[in-house]
């Protein structure tokens, strides 16, 4: 078909394939559904039977039928990050339905049990649970599940740090796997679900996340950001990663090449890679990197991924698009088989073409919310528990005392964005009083009234779909509750109906049981202006201005409704507030009035920092500060609870006990009283550093070369608030014997308190002389122990010279090096206990030879430099921000070339110099002009002779992209 006839008649032929749930007649039996037939044959005589457009149409996320084949609709991502979350409904077109199901801990609480073989449990429940809410409604609980995600946590501001697990490769890979693999199940045909893994790659900011470019080195790409990918594809736990809306070294990750090639290399299963959702429309649309989706399509499809996620269940665009691919030539059905071949390929190992559906198929609906799935969710809920401070014993807390129980978080539990809805829930409150003699509980939160100080009238919710400042009197519609999340973020619930105070896109409402959806709009600044007046500052979706205007800042109108007025807090409503209850006295009161105290604060997941929105700061909310500290003042067996969806600044000193929890589920309370009270060791560890403020991490969030910035446990040079790794016990171990060689460390690690306790053996290793930065410890490998009381075990790593290789930017491969390496095996990465001498014979890394074409990206350091896309198909190449940017490669045995030849596109020049950036000039390259930024011409210049070992500076002018050079 061609041109404006082709087509309409592609899409009236796209509306003979109806998107229902089930075939119209099932085929007669073909081979594809021979399961005795090997899967690449099946997938082939399936492909080969389909027409052209049937194959496009199964490149989009909702699959239709194909009634003639006896294909089902097939829709590929339902949310299942920690529990099946929540799915597009087919019959509602498209609209996000959640799933009432077992919640399990948020991803970085999994993470923090350090323990792979509870995790692959956590995994076969939920895999369980897709399948049996799978049963009930298939065109709604696809099989396709969108987890888990793998991103290091690189930066502790990153808004989705709750989804992530850990800041270290090896750690995230081996949580991802056992997840994973739990997901998928244990037979070796078939798959119970098929994960994705997310988001593929050098992902961690949120504000314009579709138009920053992650600058990310060689080493760093290798070694850290694509590593928690490779890890779990070469353990069969996934089936296929989602591209990223980020750039990556100036190409869009929604093409990045990796998706054809490496990614596909680490693992021997066929993979069925997807984009994240519209990201292939930013390609013409706020990414402006093709002209038209035409060619932007095919480019998806090149790079390397097989389902486009865009226009909800309406995939018409999509086959029209690529059809115009086809039909220009940038695309070849050949091409288009192999994607095809690939989406249907998870089909086959989910059992959807074998006569009895394969041997997950009659899992039913009962497993959801089952017994033992409530179970395991306390289970994993308390092991996920990490015991931060126990100062005088104050832990475990003796049953059957008093006990005050107070925090904004003592009696409610949220979810997030990818967590499903509560089945029930059990508060902190509630566990804590099926084990004391008494106790008693307050949120913390101040009772306040807003009055206009222009009118005198009080800002009242009498009228819930329409909030107005008319009242006069701070009578129950005229009080809110507000509570400081952090980052200078609170929400304010109406204490008359117990709903928040939101914006809904005009007029303010209070509608909302919680904070939630995609548009948080129960999130206001209430900013203190100085002169007794507080302004009110809509902050419900501040980093998206555009959707409202710049109008950020509440007014009162004639009529005294609410509205978004100003800019500024200049033009603002001003407020008088009148503080009605100071929750924080009233909640020292009672924390005074019982034996123990519990302070239950923390973040909510839907305000502050999550999806799409980062936060600015790492502190507890002021007002939360405020309450451990009059807390603590009242009662000095004072225990706080942390429960946070990312590490925190805590403040709070003097404080004997502090236990941190992420939001752990409809269990939480049970698993804390179990944790408090002693019958859970505490178990849990930290899988991210925790800075002892913000003012330790680099300014700018975007900072991914962890290597330059010294970031992360690895780097960092800076003492923690609490290490990568931390967690106390209520018992004590000992380690002694540490023997390492021969391919093996092992440690006898002994009990030596009064109680079975657990312990996370860890093992680093630092390489004390490379070539290159190396880290301050390096995590390779971890174990759990159960020991009772006097008790001892020998604990046995595998550590082999291959274990200890970095990436060599001069030859691009990984190599180990000849040198002593310590090997450094302890309770954290700060807590060492036994340390020994490693002497491994490896390689010296040669002297570079620049006189071949060298790689400009392969540079050992820079200076302003940016990586940017030598192609949209492919490669890397180093371009300038500023005048003096510049990149160096550290010894390089010249050898009296005479002449600088530098391949580079656009205009601009290079400066070759020897030992700084200021140092001796050699020569410079000018290049003319190429005619555009990919379009690339050698240029060469004359430069004085010099022999020997060098360190060689290129000085970079703005304009320039340097793909290689050589001096001979």
């Amino acid at each position: 078909m061609r041109g404006r006839r082709g087509l309409a008649l592609l899409a009236a032929a796209l509306l003979t394939v109806p998107l229902t749930s089930t075939p119209a007649h099932a085929a007669e039996s073909l081979p594809f559904r021979d399961p005795a037939l090997p899967l690449p044959a099946r997938i082939d005589d399936l492909v080969g039977r389909l027409t052209l457009t049937e194959k496009l149409s199964l490149l989009h996320q909702y699959q239709p039928a194909i009634p003639r084949l006896g294909l089902a609709v097939f829709k590929s991502g339902t949310e299942a990050l920690h529990g099946v979350a929540w799915s597009n409904d087919y019959a509602a077109g498209g609209a996000k339905v959640d799933a009432t199901a077992t919640v399990f801990p948020q991803a970085v609480g999994l993470a923090s049990t350090w323990d792979p073989e509870l995790i692959r449990r956590v995994g076969a429940a939920v895999g369980d649970e897709a399948r049996g809410l799978h049963a009930g409604n298939p065109t709604v609980w696809g099989l396709n599940l969108w987890a888990p995600v793998v991103n290091p946590l690189r930066d502790p501001r990153w808004g989705r740090n709750e989804e992530g697990y850990s800041e270290d490769p090896l750690l995230t890979g081996a949580i991802a796997t056992a997840y994973g693999q739990g997901l998928q199940g244990d037979d070796p045909a078939h798959l119970k679900t098929a994960p994705t893994l997310k988001h593929y790659a050098a992902y961690n900011n949120e504000t314009k996340r579709d138009q920053t470019s992650s600058n990310v080195p060689q080493r760093v790409l290798n070694e850290y950001d694509r590593k928690p990918f490779e890890i779990p594809l070469r353990h069969h736990a996934a089936t296929g990663v989602m591209s990223s809306y980020n750039l990556i070294n100036g190409r869009p990750a929604t093409v990045d090449p990796d998706l054809a090639g490496l990614v596909r290399s680490w693992s021997d299963q066929r993979l069925y890679n997807v984009t994240d959702a519209w990201a292939p429309t930013n390609l013409t649309g706020s990414q402006a990197y093709f002209a038209t989706q035409a060619e932007a399509d095919a480019a998806v499809v090149k790079a390397g991924l097989d389902s486009f996620t865009v226009n909800d269940t309406n995939g018409e665009p999509t086959v029209t698009a690529l059809q115009q691919a086809l039909d220009q030539g940038l695309l070849t059905e050949k091409q288009v088989d192999t994607a095809v071949g690939d989406a249907l390929s998870i089909r086959f190992r989910l059992g959807e073409f074998d006569p009895d559906g394969g041997p997950y198929a009659t899992i039913p609906a009962s497993v959801v919310d089952s017994p033992q799935h409530r179970k395991l969710a306390r289970e994993a809920a308390a092991d996920a528990m990490v015991l931060l401070k126990n100062a005088s014993g104050i832990l475990p807390i003796k049953a059957g005392g008093s006990v005050a129980v107070v925090g904004p978080l003592a009696d409610t539990l949220y979810t997030d964005w990818y967590g499903g809805q509560l089945p029930y829930a059990v508060t902190a409150l509630d566990g804590i009083t099926e084990r004391a003699s008494a106790t008693v509980g307050a949120t913390g939160a101040d009772r306040i009234a807003l009055k206009d100080v222009t009118t005198g009238r009080y800002v009242t919710a009498a009228d819930p779909d329409a909030v107005t400042a008319t009242a006069t009197s701070t009578g129950g519609a005229a009080q809110f509750d507000t509570v400081d999340w952090g980052d200078g973020v609170s929400t304010l619930r109406n204490a008359a109906n117990g709903k928040y105070l939101a914006y809904n896109w005009g007029p303010f409402v209070t509608h909302d049981t919680a904070p939630t959806g995609w548009f948080v709009q129960q999130q206001f600044k209430v900013e203190d202006q100085g002169d007794g007046t507080v302004v009110l500052h809509y902050a419900g979706y501040e980093t998206q201005e555009s959707w409202f205007g710049a109008n950020t800042y509440v007014t009162v109108g004639a009529d005294g409704k609410l509205g978004l007025g100003s800019a500024t807090a200049a033009g603002a409503a001003h407020f008088a507030k009148e503080v009605l209850v100071d929750g924080v006295r009233a909640a020292a009161d009672a924390a005074r009035t019982r034996q123990t105290a519990v302070v239950v604060v923390g973040t909510n997941p839907f305000v502050a920092g999550r999806e799409a929105h980062d936060r600015t700061g790492l502190s507890l909310g002021a007002r939360q500060e405020a309450l451990i500290t009059a807390v603590r003042a009242a009662n000095p067996r004072t225990v706080v609870v942390l429960q946070s969806s990312y590490p925190i600044s805590l403040a709070a000193r003097g404080v004997p006990g502090v236990v941190w929890t992420t939001h752990a589920g409809a269990e939480t309370g049970h698993a804390l009283a179990d944790v408090l009270y002693g019958d859970v060791d505490p178990a849990g560890r930290l899988t991210s550093t925790w800075p002892m403020s913000a003012a330790d991490l680099p300014a700018d969030l975007n900072q991914y070369d962890i290597i330059k910035s010294r970031q992360t446990y690895q780097y960092a040079g800076t003492k923690p608030l609490y290490p990568f790794g931390h967690g106390l016990s209520y018992t004590s171990f000992r380690y002694s014997g540490l023997k390492a060689g021969g391919g093996e460390v092992s440690v006898t690690v002994t009990n030596t308190g009064k109680r079975a306790g657990d312990e996370v053996v860890q093992l680093y290793t630092h390489q004390r002389t490379s070539r290159d930065v190396t880290a301050v410890k390096t995590l390779r490998g971890f174990q759990k122990v159960h020991l009772a009381a006097g008790r001892s075990r020998t604990v046995t790593f595998t550590l082999t010279p291959r274990d200890l290789a970095h990436w060599d930017v001069t030859r691009q491969r990984w190599v180990t090096e000849t040198s002593v390496y310590d090997i450094l095996v302890g309770a954290s990465s700060s807590d060492i206990r036994q340390r020994a001498a490693l002497p491994v014979r490896g390689e010296t890394i040669p002297a570079r030879d620049l006189s071949a074409m060298t790689r400009a990206e392969t540079f050992d350091d820079y200076s302003g430099a940016r990586l940017l896309d030598e192609s949209k198909a492919g490669g890397t190449v180093v371009g300038a921000v500023a005048a003096g940017d510049w990149i160096v490669f550290r010894d390089a045995a010249l050898r009296g070339g005479k002449s600088f030849t530098v391949r580079a596109a656009g205009a601009g020049s290079v400066q070759l110099r020897l030992g700084s950036p200021a140092g001796r000039l050699l020569g410079t390259a000018t290049v003319a002009g190429t005619g555009g930024v990919y379009s690339y011409a050698e240029v060469s210049a004359p430069v004085a002779a010099v022999r020997g070992r060098q360190d060689v500076y290129l000085v970079l002018s703005p304009g320039l992209r340097v793909a290689s050079f050589r001096i001979r």
